[in-house]
């Protein structure tokens, strides 16, 4: 099942090139688009922002697929692409423009013996106290622990020493240990 944001991707791409198309491309699109979808998500404040943000960079990815030399690595050109492009937004981000403090609800998971309830007020103030975190670090704990990224997958998705991830991965996880509001939950 496709999703209409990487069929718009797909169809933006291919109307600035009218003569180029690829069905890797869209083989590979149909396949990574969840995945790719939830790495949007995590570094945006809202669904439809991360929409468009991943409808972007695989714009930018199929603008780029001739000189793609190695498709073993794809998911890490578009993170990357994700990141810039995220991270040019912020900087160009309009004062009018706010993130909202509530988080939807996701579905309840069946089967975990810990209050839903509970569970729930955890993972709101969890993802409250990531956004929190500098644009930066909050890059690099999404690239950890919510893509489950090594730590050397990391720095070459963001162009960082392994060093740099691993320090500021840590501040960033000193930051939600001394968080009040996780403190609270516990």
């Amino acid at each position: 099942m496709t999703t209409p944001v990487c069929t718009s991707a797909s169809d933006a791409a291919t109307r600035s090139l009218p003569n180029a198309t690829y069905p890797s491309f869209t083989s590979y699109m149909r396949a990574r688009q969840p995945v790719l979808l939830r790495t949007a998500r995590s570094l945006t404040a809202n669904p439809s922002d991360a929409e468009d943000l991943l409808q972007t960079a695989l714009t930018k990815t199929y603008v780029a697929w001739e000189r793609i030399e190695d498709h073993r690595a794809l998911d890490g050109y578009v993170r990357r692409a994700l990141l810039n492009t995220r991270t040019s937004q912020w900087r160009k981000r309009k004062v009018d423009e706010f993130a909202c403090d509530e988080l939807p609800e996701p579905e309840p998971l069946p089967g975990h013996d810990n209050d839903p309830a509970e569970q729930q007020a955890l993972h709101d103030a969890m993802w409250r106290a990531i956004m929190r975190l500098p644009a930066r670090q909050r890059a690099m704990v999404v690239l950890r622990y919510y893509e489950d990224l090594s730590e050397v997958q990391t720095a070459e998705v963001l162009g960082v020493s392994v060093g740099t991830v691993k320090s500021a991965v840590s501040r960033a996880l000193g930051k939600l240990r001394e968080d009040p509001e996780l403190g609270l939950v516990r």
